[in-house]
């Protein structure tokens, strides 16, 4: 053998070795934005946000690299499968748009069949285009505060107030009360990012139809795109660098937003007229807080919960914070909106009712149309909200033991 023939040989053996030593390297896809808008500021970071990283506009680990040739970067492990996504320049009001700058719908891709995905971003959203949108909020809404104090969190925060329409002439009268999250989306669309909920038109319409016989009052705080999914997950999730204050999050709601909405509204406190509702990361919030506040949560709307994000940390959770037999879940997701959307809310509703939940309060939807968008949510809303509120199902199972929060 050539003294070069030797040399490959030994080199060969050599890498051999240390590829054996370092263990198998994962396989990565790249995705690429290979054209953005001429407006695009040199000096902003481009992000993206998707299902694989609670939706996060701003998240450092998930920041793209400019490369010498303009286009811009990040590659992705293949073993995230089928993902949903959006570009974005650090928040929700400069995520990319079609270009007539209206939100796009979610980008998807399944990273075990490429090893590269190219895109172009036509155009980005901006905050004067959001504010040219015609507002829908009815008359029944309205600003409780601009910047409402969140002293668990060092923050402030919007809240809405919707009041059902006949609450000024029935002064004796006396209101359930449902608490949602990423209240941008649940009344109005000029603030929404991709679509409201619609929801004072829904119970209006309930009303006005003799489906909701007292209505309620609905309490919507505004997300905070920068730490939303810091708020909306309990503990820190380190591979998506993000989560932790959920706990903190969810004890505004109950020890400074829900002493003030009853002091001054008139509400029926307890946990069988006091709801907590949400999508995606506030599904999952939402039955963490129904967990953790038992007596204060008695109604809950999780909307395509993701409980991806801390699954295994929610379910030891509920194993020393046990749902109350009192409470109501009702569950609705698109069977195709991830590969562990559906199965993961179905171990949540068996879980309840092997822990003692009874059947009648869990109710369970997978439409196969559903997805991980507004629409979808809007449109499950109404069913949601009856199936919580309408007293006739309410069951007579027995009290949370003493002791308990």
């Amino acid at each position: 053998m050539s003294k070069a023939g030797e040399y490959m040989l030994k080199t060969g053996i050599w890498m051999a070795l240390l590829a054996a030593v370092a263990g198998p390297v994962a396989a990565q896809s790249v995705l690429k934005i290979s054209k953005v808008p001429a407006n695009t500021p040199p000096a902003d970071t481009l992000f993206v946000a998707g299902s694989f990283n609670g939706w996060n506009p701003h998240s450092a680990a998930y920041a793209l690299a400019k490369k010498p040739d303009g286009s811009y970067q990040i590659s992705l492990p293949t073993n995230l499968g089928s993902i949903e996504y959006k570009f974005t320049r650090g928040s929700w009001d400069k995520a990319e748009a079609g270009a007539d700058k209206q939100p796009l719908a979610n980008r998807k891709a399944d990273l075990r069949l490429s090893t590269e995905i190219s895109s172009e971003v036509l155009a980005w959203s901006e905050p004067s285009a959001a504010t040219s949108k015609k507002h829908t909020a009815t008359s029944q809404v309205h600003v409780l505060s601009e910047s409402f104090d969140m002293p668990q969190l060092g923050r402030h925060r919007r809240v809405l107030v919707y009041l059902p329409a006949d609450y000024a002439q029935k002064p004796r009268q006396r209101y359930p009360v449902l608490y949602m999250h990423d209240g941008q989306n649940v009344f109005d669309e000029a603030t929404s990012y991709s679509g409201e909920w619609g929801v004072d038109e829904t119970l209006d319409r309930l009303r006005a139809a003799g489906q909701d016989a007292t209505g309620s009052i609905v309490v919507a705080v505004d997300n905070d795109s920068q730490h939303r999914s810091d708020e909306y997950i309990p503990w820190r999730n380190a591979e998506i660098k993000a989560g932790g204050q959920g706990g903190a999050y969810v004890d505004f709601l109950v020890l400074t937003l829900k002493p003030y909405i009853d002091a001054h509204y008139r509400t029926r406190p307890d946990a069988a007229h006091t709801g907590v509702a949400g999508s995606s990361l506030g599904g999952l919030i939402s039955v963490y807080a129904a967990l953790k506040y038992p007596r204060i949560f008695g109604e809950v709307g999780a909307f395509s919960p993701a409980f991806w994000v801390c699954n295994d940390s929610l379910r030891a959770f509920a194993k020393t914070h046990p749902a109350t037999r009192m409470a109501r879940f009702y569950f609705v997701c698109g069977p195709k909106e991830s590969e562990t959307m559906l199965p993961l809310m179905t171990q949540w509703r068996d879980g309840l009712r092997a822990g003692g939940v009874p059947a009648a309060n869990l109710s369970f939807h997978a439409p196969a149309d559903g997805q991980h968008r507004e629409w979808f949510w809007q449109r499950e809303f109404p069913a949601a909200y009856q199936y919580l509120f309408r007293p006739a199902l309410k069951t007579s199972a027995s009290a949370p033991k003493p002791g308990r929060k």
